[in-house]
């Protein structure tokens, strides 16, 4: 039976891990979560993953949440010769640390934005919010200026978890062209993914709709 994931298309996260699935070529069930409609707060879900959150995977009597675990699980399960996460030490160590740099510097500027946007009335993106996400961009676009791809010489793991939350930002604090070439380039690049629209961009939409319907 194939492993089951809890997801929402409209969260960075999840889309991290629908990208992942598909470069991956890993069978997985999908099964929608209706956040707007609490089902990652019923008691069925809570029981699943006390942190309520997506995505959630469950293979059998195993569960494991946040994305980038997710990720690493189903390749080292079911494509363990992926070169998406490399056996390497010192490669895998290379991967690992701008993963952590996804969900330690990246992510929180963008949660930091939406939980503004949804749950505490702002209309805009504030200057302090935007210069954060500036700041993160910054270092971004450092990694890129030494290699193509975020974690070296070709697509990893981290490319797929950044590009979720990176495309979401660029929603709300766009990446200048002109001050962020390298990380333009890299976005164009991802999107020529073939399984980028699908697994990214279709997400993407919903997630800028919701996002923009609260904005003045």
């Amino acid at each position: 039976m194939a492993p089951i994931l809890y997801y929402s298309d409209a969260s960075p996260a999840a889309r991290g891990t629908l990208l992942a699935i598909k470069a991956l070529g890993v069978d997985v069930e999908l099964s929608p979560v209706n956040l707007a409609a609490g089902e990652h707060m019923t008691p069925e879900y809570l029981k699943m993953n006390p942190f309520h959150t997506v995505p959630t995977l469950k293979d059998g009597d195993f569960i494991v949440w946040d994305s980038h675990a997710v990720n690493i699980y189903l390749l080292e399960k079911y494509a363990p010769n992926s070169d998406l996460y490399p056996s390497d030490p010192q490669q895998k160590a290379t991967v690992n640390q701008r993963l952590f740099f996804n969900v330690g510097v990246i992510f929180p500027k963008l949660q930091a934005i939406v939980v503004s946007l949804l749950r505490e009335g702002a209309k805009s993106v504030s200057k302090d919010k935007a210069d954060q996400v500036t700041q993160a961009y910054n270092l971004l676009e450092t990694l890129l200026e030494k290699s193509p791809y975020v974690a070296g010489s070709s697509l990893t793991l981290a490319d797929l978890s950044v590009i979720a939350n990176v495309s979401s930002l660029n929603v709300l604090v766009p990446v200048a062209e002109n001050r962020y070439p390298k990380i333009s380039e890299w976005m164009a690049k991802m999107k020529t993914l073939p399984y980028y629209q699908e697994a990214n961009q279709v997400g993407l939409g919903h997630f800028e709709g919701m996002v923009k319907s609260k904005m003045a």
